[in-house]
């Protein structure tokens, strides 16, 4: 009988959404991300209200297993979002469980400034120094050849994303990770089925971190992921993300170890509960139900929508041939799969337009652009109003608030992304309709300045 009703509840939430649906307003803006979800979903979110868990539950567990399986690591961790996926990964290495290799206040870990800020943010929410390396302005990667002159010994870590579904240079970053016995944390937040020789990107380093806000690949409204196949690791980023606890039970559940009250930790007494006993300064990181019934069901999509963010790309590559004088279209690594988030394009030195000029427009004509988020971070107010330490390449270590343009200059490939590169929508919520209008608006406006 319960199961009666809840397909009662799902066919009247279904009706619903139909209705709202087919009377919603018609836009002609076309947006540079976006979600695209269905009845599914909607049935998915409808199941984990209906079971009154409401925290990470039975959906919870088995988006992680799917997911993890899916990317071919052996765990999953959500999170609520990909920027405290991020958050995680990275202090899960300052633990002193990881002995020698625990990253301590002062190290150094290696970033790019051509990027958004929550990969870089943890590096100074953990008290460490980031030393940022220039990024190619025609992949908009980290140049791999410029990480070895900027390591010092305190350097113990490498903390990069995959730009706009890009997958970097893996094998040579890899490589140089093995040899100096750096960690390497692949932030994949915007490169969710990316891939490298057939294998996925975030499976390559230590950890691999993913998000699921509505412009991701997949979307649980808020949302985001860790994965490893390292234990250990696995374990500590379980810690930091619920509350910093040497527990490692689930909600609802007691003495998964069967020694709740027979361990001793720290100067507590004897037998404390080990429910209540705190290994790490954590937080608390987890997501609801209802966003991993979403994801279960966005998972089960995943394949297709890549399928369509690559047709998407190309298709806009094919409508923009023969503008190569003007723009600079995405070029991926050897090797790689990417998975595109946006289709970047970077307007080239000489053209007689400049890209405000020709975003300014694209916006004047309702088709959406972004930038590559921050530019050159270290311009941001984040940095230049802050004393917060950090390197560029091989130089010293300086205060954020004593930058100035000498040392925005040794960064040449990600000025020339800040001020040359955006991007335009692929996902699949795009249709050729729209597709066709983008690259209609950047060649109608290309060529008119160049005559």
């Amino acid at each position: 009988m319960h199961e009666d009703l809840r397909e009662k509840a799902k066919l009247a939430a279904l009706e619903y959404l139909r209705a709202a649906r087919a009377d919603a307003p018609k836009r002609d803006y076309i947006p540079p991300s976006g979600k695209k979800i269905g009845e599914e979903e909607l049935c998915a979110m409808i199941d984990a209200s209906l079971d009154m868990w409401l925290t990470a539950g039975r959906f919870n567990d088995m988006f992680e297993e799917a997911f993890a399986k899916k990317l071919g690591a052996k765990f999953a961790l959500t999170a609520n979002s990909g920027s405290s996926a991020n958050l995680i990964a990275l202090s899960a290495l300052t633990s002193p469980k990881l002995g020698e290799r625990a990253l301590k206040a002062g190290d150094e870990v290696v970033a790019v400034a051509a990027g958004f800020p929550t990969t870089v943010n943890p590096i100074f929410q953990n008290s460490l120094v980031p030393v940022f390396v220039d990024c190619d302005p025609e992949t908009y990667n980290i140049r791999a050849d410029k990480i070895e002159e900027a390591l010092s010994p305190k350097t113990k870590a490498v903390f990069i994303a995959h730009t706009l579904g890009s997958p970097f240079d893996l094998d040579k970053i890899s490589e140089i990770c093995r040899r100096r016995n750096l960690w390497l944390i692949e932030d994949s937040c915007d490169a969710l089925g990316a891939k490298f020789r057939g294998k996925y990107a975030g499976t390559f380093g230590h950890i691999g971190t993913f998000s699921f806000y509505p412009a991701h690949h997949i979307t649980m409204g808020e949302g985001g992921a860790a994965v490893t196949s390292d234990p250990l690791l696995r374990k500590i980023m379980l810690s930091f993300r619920d509350w910093g606890r040497d527990c490692w039970c689930k909600p609802g559940k007691d003495d998964t170890c069967k020694s709740r009250f027979r361990l001793k930790r720290g100067n507590l007494p004897d037998g404390y509960d080990h429910k209540y006993t705190y290994s790490h300064i954590g937080y608390n990181l987890k997501i609801t139900d209802w966003q991993a019934a979403v994801g279960l069901e966005q998972l089960k999509k995943l394949d297709s929508f890549i399928a369509a963010r690559t047709e998407n790309a190309r298709f806009l590559a094919e409508k923009l041939a023969g503008l190569e004088e003007f723009i600079a279209l995405p070029k991926a690594q050897a090797e790689t799969e990417p998975s595109w988030f946006g289709f970047l394009i970077s307007v080239r030195a000489g053209a007689p337009f400049s890209k405000r000029e020709l975003v300014e427009y694209l916006e004047e004509n309702g088709v959406g652009t972004r930038q590559l988020f921050a530019g050159n971070i270290l311009r941001q107010p984040m940095i230049t109003e802050s004393g917060a330490p950090l390197r560029i390449g091989g130089g010293p270590i300086k205060r954020g608030n004593e930058l100035g343009e000498a040392d925005y200059a040794l960064l040449p490939g990600t000025e020339a992304i800040m001020n040359n590169s955006f991007w335009v929508g692929c996902f699949p919520g795009l249709g050729e309709r729209e597709l066709s209008k983008t690259a209609a608006a950047i060649r109608a406006f290309a060529e008119s300045k160049s005559k």
